[in-house]
């Protein structure tokens, strides 16, 4: 049964928040914590869709998986039977493939079908494999697998033409048992590499540099059991920070890493809210309209891309023009069209949107186009008059864990109900007035 949220907006949002563990971090140490043959734990674990899929796809190879609690799982890769992963697990979460680099990285060899994903322009993943054979892996694409082997996987020096997350942490996993020495040039830097790299390092590997655009690896002969705990998810966190700023509420935001936000809270600051970092919590606070501002999209520590649709929305209802450049997802403007029905006046040349300030916007029914979109409509939603219906929110829960109910308890009217459920849907509007 298909869900949807629904929102009354005009509430300014009050109180506090816990941000959950880093989803995109989560994924690259699932895939890793199988490179070992000893029992691995890791706790603060999102509870969301893409990580308990990934956890299934380590399940389907023979991987053992015993979660604990909804944020804590062991992992045993003593028992993996198969290094195969099938389209299926692909095709619902991109992130699978990094199972190819820690398959490969303990095997020697690895197949995984190739990805689908958020539809947010293509991804190539030519990065990935240019990796795996510097290192000595031959890698074929047949009938839409991605087959890779090796007799032995050498260490070797590695430029990557773009800097890309997702080839950095597959390289960096295939990589930490190689005989002798690899380095990565032109690394990503984002906090979720340092995660990945650390985790690693905590199972006895040897990763030096992560976090900077070299990172040196020496081979080790096995990984150990380890348990270890997830870095907290900046992109949740500059969510509720951009919607505290929106509906011109005061939110505390709390297990959070100041740092890894210098780039939202910036731009906040820069437009004219109040940002107050505490040791591992901000306050976001407004109480009147924001000025216009420049935003363009770059790798960490710039302004990160998975920030761009909310913060697109909290300028268009910010006074005068604003420009938002995206330089690195083509097809990460296709929520324009659904803020357009709330009211917004946004115009889109190219990779550059155009945002002339409106006063407010009003509720609309809504679709949300991928996961990031889809979290900076219900922000529109909670600013707008009236009330919205937001749809296709499995997106959204790819991403965000208990979105309503974290929401809700700042003091937002909003539910989460079956999509066509008029009753439901009519409690909600007689409850809330």
């Amino acid at each position: 049964m298909e869900n949807q949220y629904i929102i009354k907006g005009g509430k300014p949002l009050f109180g506090e928040v816990t941000i959950s563990g880093a989803k995109n971090a989560a994924l690259g140490i699932l895939a890793a914590a199988i490179m070992t043959d000893e029992t691995v734990l890791i706790d603060n674990l999102p509870d969301v869709r893409d990580i308990n899929v990934l956890l299934q796809a380590i399940e389907g190879i023979g991987a053992t998986v015993d979660r604990v609690d909804r944020h804590a799982v062991k992992i045993n890769g003593s028992t993996i039977g198969d290094v195969t992963i099938d389209y299926d697990s692909i095709r619902k979460i991109r992130a699978s493939y990094y199972l190819l680099g820690a398959l490969l990285g303990k095997y020697n060899k690895a197949q995984v079908a190739l990805p689908g994903g958020c539809d947010i322009g293509s991804r190539p993943i030519d990065q990935h494999l240019k990796g795996f054979r510097a290192l000595g892996a031959t890698v074929n694409i047949e009938y839409g697998m991605i087959n890779t082997y090796a007799d032995e996987l050498t260490g070797n020096h590695i430029f990557l033409d773009v800097v890309s997350v997702g080839a950095t942490i597959n390289i960096m996993l295939a990589a930490c048992m190689a005989e002798g020495r690899t380095v990565i040039e032109n690394a990503a830097k984002e906090p979720h590499i340092v995660d990945v790299a650390n985790f690693l390092n905590s199972m006895g590997a040897n990763i030096k540099g992560a976090g900077t655009d070299k990172i040196r690896i020496r081979g080790v002969e096995k990984l150990h059991a380890s348990e270890y705990s997830i870095i907290p998810d900046q992109i949740e966190a500059g969510t509720f920070m951009v919607a505290a700023a929106a509906t011109k509420g005061n939110v505390l935001i709390k297990n959070v890493i100041p740092k890894h936000l210098e780039a939202i809270s910036g731009k906040l600051i820069e437009i004219g809210a109040r940002v107050e970092e505490f040791d591992d919590a901000v306050r976001v606070s407004a109480d009147e309209r924001l000025h216009h501002s420049q935003i363009k999209t770059s790798p960490y520590p710039g302004f990160p891309t998975d920030m761009q649709p909310q913060f697109a929305t909290l300028l268009a209802l910010s006074e005068g023009t604003s420009t938002v450049t995206e330089s690195i997802f083509e097809n990460r403007f296709k929520y324009v069209d659904e803020l357009s029905r709330m009211g917004a006046a946004i115009k889109v040349e190219g990779n550059v949107a155009i945002i002339e300030g409106v006063e407010h916007f009003t509720g609309a029914a809504v679709s949300a186009p991928d996961l990031r979109a889809g979290a900076a409509l219900v922000v529109a939603a909670l600013v707008a008059d009236g009330i919205s219906t937001v749809d296709s929110i499995h997106y959204i829960e790819r991403g965000y864990e208990s979105f309503e109910s974290k929401i809700s308890a700042l003091g937002a009217s909003m539910e989460k109900i079956p999509i066509d459920d008029e009753r439901a849907a009519n409690k909600f509007r007689l409850k809330v007035g």
